[in-house]
């Protein structure tokens, strides 16, 4: 969203705006997280979820209010103004993108959004790799420094498939596009289609119109259908999702007391940061399992699971320092240090999700 707001406008980020127990939140490669605090101009204030298409058009010198099918997304204060909030006299300006009604609405944007996506990041791919089959226009298909083994389909059919530098692709993976797999990612065998995986992920097994945030596992056999998996997850052997209803009916989420109609037919599971699985767990339709959470006690749990979950089935919470000490031996299998900035953020994190 970041990305896409940047080329938008024409501008980098200077900062990203969350709640307080978020602040400082920090991620290599992005601006800093602080809490909400006036913003000289000139400046655009822009939702963190909505996805807008193309460049803007010509926005006016004094304040004004960006808006998609009559929802404001974004806001624009003049140089020398200070932006403090909703300007009731700012002109409006109408624009074209996606809206997401939640992490939900991830699924069907990426239909909406990743195949244009990956059309313009074709350019000067690798040359197919030898012992490759590729079924479908080759010109679709990009491969950048990736190591691919023979015996890989490539199927472009429905979309472009595009492999970033130090991708890793073993014998017996069958990649349908529209894909997108992201550096260092490690595809391990089975199909995989429709997704966006992304760095440093380990995929394995049958897995479509998923959306993996980056350095999540998921490398051994299992359904993964319909989904998002937060960063750091870890999925066991053989989890599966279901992402449909026995009755063909839209999905409701249930996330804590709140009931969610999502309105789609197809939803797996939306899973959070660093949590975790069990081999064998069978994820309900519409599953949400929350940031930290450990999944153990139950093959079939619960449509909820909250955050920092100990087993999935019950009320008990898995500990602070607990929790600490498995990101201080995860991160860094993938050579990210836990400084202390990190200690300090997802602590803020588990005592307002657990307070």
């Amino acid at each position: 969203m970041r990305e896409r707001w940047e080329t938008f406008i024409g501008a980098d980020t200077t900062a990203i705006f969350a709640l307080p127990h978020l602040a400082g939140f920090p991620e290599p490669g992005v601006p800093a997280v602080r809490a909400f605090a006036p913003v000289p101009g000139p400046a655009v204030i822009a939702s963190s979820t909505f996805a807008p298409r193309g460049l803007a058009p010509g926005l006016p010198d004094g304040p004004f209010r960006l808006t998609c099918d009559g929802v404001t997304v974004g806001w624009g204060v003049a140089a020398g103004a200070t932006w403090t909030g909703p300007q009731p006299h700012a002109a409006t300006v109408d624009v074209a993108g996606v809206q997401l009604r939640g992490v939900f609405d991830l699924i069907p944007a990426l239909s909406k959004l990743l195949p244009q996506d990956l059309r313009a990041m074709l350019g000067d791919s690798d040359p197919v790799p030898s012992g490759s089959i590729v079924i479908g226009d080759p010109g679709l298909l990009e491969i950048r420094d990736a190591l691919v083994e023979p015996g890989v389909v490539f199927d472009t059919m429905n979309g472009p498939v595009v492999l970033e530098s130090g991708v890793e692709v073993k014998s017996g993976t069958r990649l349908e596009g529209p894909l997108w797999a992201g550096a260092n990612a490690r595809l391990l065998g089975g199909l995989v289609k429709f997704s966006s995986i992304g760095p440093h992920c380990v995929v394995r097994g049958e897995m479509q119109n998923t959306v993996f945030l980056g350095f999540a596992n998921k490398a051994h056999d299992g359904f993964l259908g319909h989904s998002v998996v937060g960063r750091w997850v870890n999925l066991g052997a053989g989890t599966i999702t279901s992402n449909l209803k026995n009755t063909y009916g839209a999905i409701r989420l249930q996330v804590g007391k709140a009931a969610v109609e999502t309105g789609l037919q197809n939803l797996g599971s939306l899973i959070g940061d660093h949590a975790k699985t069990a081999i064998g767990t069978l994820l309900p339709t519409g599953c949400v399992v929350g940031a930290g959470a450990n999944v153990f006690t139950a093959v079939r749990p619960p449509q909820y699971v909250p955050p920092f979950a100990w087993g999935g089935d019950s009320a008990e919470r898995g500990t602070r320092d607990g929790f600490l000490r498995v990101v201080e031996r995860v991160l860094p299998r993938r050579d990210i240090a836990v400084d202390d900035a990190t200690r300090a953020a997802l602590g803020r994190v588990y005592d307002w999700s657990t307070g």
